[in-house]
Parts: C-alpha cells; structure tokens; sequence
C-alpha cells in the first residue's frame, strides 16, 4: 500500500513543479517584457532651474535626442527653488520605473553641507545614470581694471590683505563656495561679497563696487565678447578652447590641485531597475558622442561628459565631501 500511496503521489508532485516552474518563467517574462518595453509612456526631466539657463538648455538638447533613441518624448519640467530641493524631492519620491529623472548638478552635492535637514538622502535616494556635461567657472575683472592677469590678481590679494573684494552670486551656490575655496587655497585674506543674481555680480564688477568677480563662463562671455570685463582665469582643468591663452588656476605654483567645475548629470530614483539605468546610461552615452551634440552644447559653453553610472557616484560622493568641507571652513552656517 505504501509503494502504491507514493507511485500516486509522484505525478501530482510532477504536476505542482511543473506549475511552479511555469509560474516562475511567467514572472521572469513578465519582468523581461517590462523591461524590454521600456520606455512604455513619456519621460520627464525634472530640472531645479528656470527655463533659458545652461542647465536648462542643456537638458533640453540632450532630451530631444534622447526621445529620438528612445522613440518616446522626452519632457523638461522647470521646478526652480529652494536650492534644488523641490525638484529633487520630487523625483526621490517618483515611481522607480526610469521615466521620471532629475537634473542633478553639483548643486545637488552642495545642499547635503548647506541645509540642516533635507527630505531626501543625495547618496542613496537616487540612482546614478550618466554625467552630461561640465562648464567652466571663470574669474573675471572690468576691464580697466589693473590686473592684466590671475598671476597678478593673486599677487595683489596675499601682498594687501583685506583690499581685494570678490562678487558672487548668492551665499551657498556653486560660485560663491568656488571662490570662498580659491580664497583658502590660495591663501587671499579678500572679501567675498554676494549679490541677488549674475546681472547684479557683472554691474558691481563695471560699477567698481568690486574688484573681481567668480561666475559661469558661459553667461558672461557677451561681457567678455564686448570687453566690458576681462577674462583672467578659469577654474577647472583644462584651458577654454576658444581662448587658449586663459590659464587654469591649477597652474599657478602651490594651486596644481585645484580644480572646479559646475556639471550636470540624470538620475532616476533610487530602486529603479538596473537595466532601465544601463539603458538610459548607454542612450545618453550615444546621444553625447554626436559631433552635433558636442558642437550644440559648446555653443552654449558646456563641455559634453557621459559617464557610467558609478563615475557619477564617485563624482557626487567627493564634491559632497569637498564641498561640505568649505562650508564649514567658511562659516556658512547651515539653512
């Protein structure tokens, strides 16, 4: 009786595995079917800018080449304010399906040393895809003014402590902290002043108000163009292509270490599929190594620099460092 009780089982227990392997196989198809329609509706990027600005516009060239590759539309969403912060949130708290993405920059990196709190963690409740793009940080001064060069305007800042005033725009972006860093590295006892926006910085700087100025390459270059202000110096690595004869700060003596850029980048949130990402990462790789998208952000003094997605996560780890570095060393006090 018994071996005929266990011959009967044998094929039920055939049957039931035979059930669940076919329900398991369901669900990886499922899962594979999913993934492989992505994207199934219309992406969004999420960008913690107003429209018209390099961040914006550079978002916007990439977005419509990527709907292209991913024959979807690819939306912007303008989300300005509150040093990144709405934009953010907003994304950390989207659905991790890949279509909707945040614009993150090195603003994203500042804000974990600038604010007490925040509703989102920058490390871990994001998803990294690919960097976009860099653009240069410049310092400038008007164009009568007596420093022909960054040699000399460093010179002048560490030989009369106290008279050389710097302009910014306001307390906690990305030039402010650029410029408090030059002033520590390059050992300037100088004034760092801060103004309401690029407009006020550059009519301080022709107004005499101040004495240089550190801000995005890009937004002064009609200044520049017009020689309203002279271009002194850039902050990152390498020499702007179009003025080979501006110095990096690197290459003064005792500065060979620094190195500042602004730069943009996509991610998704944080549990998103890992092959939506190396899908995304892999779109925006292509889109960038177009010649006409290299040319098109140059235009607008971006720099085009895809990256894998644990490049990015490098990159935000140490500005985050660096940069939460500064503010303590400034005396920001946190907002």
């Amino acid at each position: 009786m018994l071996y005929q009780h266990f011959f009967w089982m044998v094929p039920m227990l055939s049957r039931r595995l035979v059930m669940h392997a076919a329900l398991l196989s369901a669900g990886f198809s499922n899962m594979a079917w999913a993934q492989a329609v992505f994207p199934s509706k219309p992406l969004r990027i999420v960008v913690p800018f107003g429209a018209g600005g390099v961040a914006d516009l550079t978002a916007r060239a990439v977005a419509q080449q990527l709907s292209v590759h991913l024959g979807q539309a690819v939306v912007i969403d303008n989300r300005p304010g509150a040093g990144g912060i709405v934009a953010a949130e907003l994304v950390a708290k989207a659905e991790p399906d890949g279509h909707t993405l945040l614009l993150m920059s090195n603003g994203t990196a500042v804000s974990a040393g600038l604010f007490k709190a925040l509703p989102f963690n920058p490390r871990t409740d994001f998803a990294p895809i690919s960097l976009l793009g860099l653009f240069d940080i410049a310092i400038v001064v008007p164009e009568s003014s007596p420093y022909k060069s960054l040699t000399e305007l460093v010179s002048f800042g560490r030989a009369n402590p106290g008279k050389l005033n710097i302009g910014t725009i306001n307390i906690g972006s990305t030039q402010h902290l650029a410029a408090e860093l030059l002033r520590t590295q390059a050992n300037l006892i100088a004034q760092i002043i801060p103004y309401n926006g690029t407009p006020a910085v550059i009519n301080a700087l022709r107004g005499g108000q101040i004495d240089a100025a550190v801000e995005i390459l890009g937004p002064l270059k009609p200044q520049i163009n017009a020689k309203a202000v002279r271009l002194l110096g850039v902050m990152g690595t390498n020499r702007p292509k179009d003025q080979p004869q501006v110095p990096v700060v690197r290459e003064l003596p005792g500065l060979s270490n620094f190195n500042v850029a602004s730069w943009n980048a996509l991610a998704a949130p944080a549990k998103t599929p890992q092959a939506v990402v190396k899908r995304l990462n892999a779109e925006v790789v292509k889109v960038l190594a177009d010649p006409a998208m290299v040319q098109r952000l140059a235009g607008f003094n971006v720099q085009a620099q895809s990256s894998t997605s644990g490049q990015l996560a490098q990159l935000l780890d140490a500005d985050i460092q660096r940069w939460s570095e500064v503010i303590q060393k400034a005396g920001i006090p946190q907002q």
